[in-house]
């Protein structure tokens, strides 16, 4: 059966009829961007209900490299805070894990709170918890009790939750939350309005969708100097040939000789830009800098992938 479908796709490649429609990948600078934008147009308790769904949808989905189906799977129990190492998020089943064994993905801390992953989860989480105990009513009240948010809130606590309500729900114009889980459809409509909203062109528009959170995370890590072992720890992907497609396709350059020897052809310079990083959405660059000239894989820490602007 393998073998007939290898064949299959072999004999639709060489006739160039194919058909292939891949997702552009959303990226770090991207992520901020459309977060941001969300916080600027709140206009009142409604809006603000919407932006702390869809920022955590956002940030959990980009820093988790979630499909957008595993994002609607998840369930208010399958999310913990840990002191040291951030989100820790279970996994009960994938794409990949159709037996249910099961795997735990950590999203990290970062130094800034506007792309925070705990942080959109707190915040989110309370509005949940919230709108359980009182509805409408009681999410009224913890919105206008509440002050700007200007800094951290992932070290406040996490209120309860019932384990396996739904994570991200419908949310209705007026506010209320729906009691079901929000659909994969659904997730790939919210990037996308969001992406309108922050002014993307309707030819970028039209590339966007649910797979463009964990297509940006594979890209960012490989822009980034990540291997593909350590991306695909996170991705939870089976083979490294699935990852080396988001490689072919979207970071070309990195593969390239020219940047492997640590040259960077627009200036000349040795440049350390792809060489190190921690799977995190930071806007400090990475302290652990390689020495200047440096060999190629002088960096000890290769493993590490900081998703923040370069050094």
């Amino acid at each position: 059966m393998t073998a007939t479908l290898s064949g299959i796709r072999r004999e639709y490649a060489a006739a160039g009829d194919r058909p292939r429609s891949p997702r552009e990948p959303l990226l770090v600078e991207d992520i901020k961007l459309l977060v941001e934008t969300a916080r600027d147009r709140c206009k009142g308790w409604a809006d603000e209900v919407h932006e702390r769904r869809d920022s955590a949808i956002l940030l959990l989905g980009f820093a988790g490299a979630f499909r957008r189906s595993e994002l609607s799977e998840l369930a208010c129990g399958d999310v913990s805070v840990h002191r040291h190492d951030g989100l820790h998020v279970r996994m009960r089943k994938s794409k990949t894990d159709q037996e249910g064994r099961g795997t735990v993905k950590a999203l990290p801390y970062t130094d800034s709170h506007v792309t925070c992953p705990p942080c959109a989860y707190v915040r989110w989480i309370q509005v949940v918890a919230a709108f359980n105990i009182g509805g409408r009513p009681s999410v009224i009240r913890l919105l206008r009790k509440r002050d700007l948010f200007g800094s951290h809130v992932c070290r406040e606590g996490v209120p309860r939750t019932a384990a396996r309500s739904p994570l991200f729900r419908a949310v209705a114009k007026n506010g209320n939350l729906g009691v079901k889980p929000l659909s994969g459809a659904a997730i790939h409509q919210t990037i996308r309005r969001r992406a309108e909203h922050a002014d993307y062109d309707p030819t970028a528009l039209a590339k966007l969708g649910g797979h463009s959170l964990r297509a940006g995370f594979v890209t960012q890590g490989t822009r980034n100097g990540a291997d593909g072992p350590a991306i695909a720890r996170q991705t939870g992907h089976a083979s490294l040939d699935s990852v080396e497609v988001y490689r072919r396709e979207y970071a070309p350059l990195v593969a390239t000789l020219s940047v492997r020897s640590g040259c960077d052809l627009r200036t000349g310079r040795n440049c350390a830009r792809y060489h190190c990083a921690t799977l995190v959405l930071s806007e400090t660059p990475c302290r652990l800098k390689p020495p200047t000239p440096f060999p190629v894989n002088a960096c000890t820490h290769r493993n590490i992938v900081h998703l923040s602007k370069p050094a």
